[in-house]
């Protein structure tokens, strides 16, 4: 068993396995792309697009399972890939992942963090956010997900950055990474705009 823990999504976070019912970290020792692409693939996050140290998304618990991982890139989980017998880390040195497909969200231009366009990040790009079905919903969600209370504007801007995100929520979802999403495709975005929001809390 396998899991990320500590991020923004299932796709990004401190890599923790389990072993005989006991949850563990991995050391950052030799911790490179090759060794986090395995980690991505096998949660089916596809690529990774960072692989982390330092205990990058917080001090897991619990033992320090692997270390000097040496991963070609093509095993099939984790426990494939050569590692060193025993270990001389602490969990300051937890290793981590960011994959392609973590979906990440930022406002931008405005007063604040919970003030601005929509940004979004997703498979190593920011990109911006089509207003043809940027709604009440879709708005209210993106800001609970930053922790900026509710939706009160949704102003539209140009389109300044190369990517473009569609998103379309049925119903108030936990993020926007749960509903109904496109990345890149044109035909939702022509002649529209990009999404903005004003929420109604403050931003940290």
């Amino acid at each position: 068993a396998l899991r990320l823990t500590g991020g923004r999504s299932r796709c990004e976070g401190r890599v923790e396995l389990e072993q005989e019912g006991t949850w563990g970290t991995v050391c950052d020792d030799g911790w490179d792309i090759p060794d986090a692409d395995v980690v991505c693939r096998q949660l089916q996050c596809g690529h990774a697009v960072r692989a982390r140290g330092n205990a990058a998304f917080g001090r897991g618990h619990g033992p320090i399972l692997r270390d000097e991982v040496g991963c070609q890139g093509h095993e099939r989980d984790l426990w494939e890939c050569p590692a060193a017998p025993e270990h001389d880390c602490s969990h300051k040195e937890d290793a981590g992942v960011v994959c392609s497909e973590h979906q990440e969200w930022r406002l931008s231009g405005g007063r604040d963090g919970c003030a601005g366009r929509v940004e979004g990040f997703f498979r190593g790009t920011w990109s911006t956010v089509c207003n043809s079905t940027w709604y009440e919903t879709e708005a209210t969600v993106l800001c609970r997900t930053l922790g900026c209370g509710d939706a009160l504007q949704r102003p539209s801007f140009g389109h300044t950055l190369p990517g473009k995100m569609v998103y379309l929520c049925g119903s108030l979802q936990p993020s926007l990474a749960q509903c109904h999403w496109t990345f890149n495709k044109s035909a939702p975005c022509y002649q529209s705009w990009a999404a903005g929001v004003i929420c109604n809390g403050t931003g940290s």
